[in-house]
């Protein structure tokens, strides 16, 4: 298969140059963009934190963040994109002379990202197939799970099968790849969401001990705050913890969101279209512990909602699925195809960031780009899928936690790269060449900026602290904080 890429990529000498496209309308550009935000991150770790954190305590932080924090670093990276037209690896050096390496430190996020990311994608199609053909009761067999991770092959051409759905819409472009199939699985996705977020509502369970629990008791326990117990050490925990997960959840210092931005046109009102996007990740964000702690807490009662990523989606879950009967293969399909397309639509955006960076820095066309990242993203796909078997060791990272390839490829990317991305671009544009340089970009075609005095506060001084703060949290410097 590389044999025939590398003919493929040497026959194209034709194209050295491709001319960027543009979103046709601002509904795609926030269709993608917003596809990007709503990804696994939203879907099993936003619900853990939330039911760890006090219910609505958590809840009622993430949004003050969300309308503070998350809109200043998602407002400064689409307007970078949009000013420069350029990817993350160069758009940073179009805004400063001398800033190359903080483009380089932000493309090799999506790089360190993507082939963990597409391994995860097969495990969830492996899943959707399972529920698909009706034996999800064998996937909530308690060692199910480690079994197939554990598999030489398996999981590997199920990664390249993900990947190959990836790869043709990136390859088809900006208008008929990324927004014509964000436009098909958007929609899709909200209206399994908000399906399953009603089912999981109405339900109710009564366990061996003779003790019924409701869905409605499960969506109390998710928004309603509970302050008890409440100490200074804790506030902060909440507070960095809505903090941290807004960081991810927003899709910010991967490149993405500059990638998208600088397909945005000019003409296009890009105030407006940022609100949107903050307010679909926040509903999807929301009622992502709508559709899982409710469940969690009928079936597995308070004990069940102590689940976060892997250990919730692919353990847990099928386990409640399992205790609703017949219901439970049809519940767990619709589930599993909605994490599917927030998988494709978030894997897509990563694949899109590195595609247009090794476009605009090596002058080289789509397919080009396309196939070079293609093949490295899978020969590293293969080694993290191996890392569950032929490859398999156990380290302890500096935060405590234990790890293996993908761990620690999860770990340099989002608690190492990505803070100093995060806060270089605080620094450059809060303090090198000024906040003014992104509200122009905001209000260029005679709009208003919504909060730009809030903007200019953050960029300058309180989320360049928060990042720090968080960075040294994360990566265990410190572990008294």
């Amino acid at each position: 298969m590389i044999l025939v890429c590398f003919v493929i990529i040497y026959r194209e000498e034709r194209v050295l140059k491709e001319q960027r496209n543009s979103f046709k309308g601002s509904i795609g550009f926030v269709l993608a963009a917003a596809g990007s935000a709503v990804g696994l991150g939203n879907i099993w770790r936003f619900p853990y934190l939330a039911a760890k954190d006090g219910g609505g305590v958590f809840l009622l932080f993430y949004l003050i963040l969300a309308l503070t924090f998350g809109f200043t670093l998602l407002t400064v990276e689409i307007a970078i994109g949009r000013k420069t037209k350029q990817s993350p690896l160069t758009a940073y050096s179009k805004i400063k002379k001398g800033w190359k390496p903080l483009g380089i430190i932000a493309c090799l996020v999506p790089v360190i990202i993507l082939p963990y990311y597409i391994t995860i994608g097969g495990w969830v199609l492996k899943y959707f197939l399972v529920y698909l053909t009706g034996k999800g009761e064998a996937a909530a067999q308690e060692t199910y799970f480690t079994d197939f991770i554990a598999k030489d092959t398996e999981p590997v051409v199920l990664m390249f099968l993900f990947f190959v759905a990836i790869f043709i819409i990136v390859l088809r472009g900006v208008n008929k790849g990324i927004e014509a199939s964000s436009k098909i699985i958007m929609p899709l996705l909200i209206l399994l969401v908000v399906g399953i977020a009603i089912y999981s509502i109405t339900i109710s369970h009564t366990d061996a001990s003779g003790v019924t629990r409701t869905g409605l008791d499960g969506l109390k326990k998710y928004v309603i705050p509970d302050f008890s117990g409440m100490t200074v050490n804790s506030f902060f925990t909440v507070v960095i913890d809505a903090t941290g997960q807004l960081f991810f959840s927003l899709s910010v210092a991967m490149g993405i969101m500059i990638a998208y931005g600088s397909y945005v046109s000019d003409e296009a009102n890009l105030g407006k279209s940022i609100n949107q996007i903050e307010i679909f990740d926040t509903v999807v964000a929301f009622l992502a512990g709508v559709m899982i702690i409710p469940a969690l807490y009928t079936f597995m009662g308070p004990e069940g909602m102590s689940a976060s990523g892997p250990s919730l989606m692919f353990v847990s879950l099928p386990k409640v699925f399992a205790s609703m009967g017949m219901m439970g293969n049809i519940v767990g399909g619709m589930f599993f195809a909605m994490v599917l397309f927030a998988a494709l639509t978030s894997a897509v955006s990563v694949l899109e960031a590195i595609v247009s960076s090794f476009m605009d820095e090596f002058k080289i066309s789509r397919k080009k780009a396309a196939i070079l990242e293609g093949i490295l993203a899978l020969v590293a796909g293969v080694v993290v899928c191996l890392g569950y078997n032929k490859l398999y060791f156990d380290i302890v990272l500096p935060n405590g936690s234990h790890a293996q390839i993908l761990d620690i490829m999860d770990y340099i990317s989002n608690y190492i790269f990505m803070p100093i991305v995060a806060i270089g671009t605080c620094i450059l544009i809060g303090w090198v060449v000024g906040p003014k340089l992104i509200i122009n970009e905001v209000q260029k075609n005679g709009e208003k900026m919504g909060r730009s005095q809030l903007f200019y506060v953050m960029i300058k001084y309180i989320a360049p602290i928060f990042l720090a703060f968080l960075f040294i949290k994360s990566v265990g410097i410190f572990p008294f904080l």
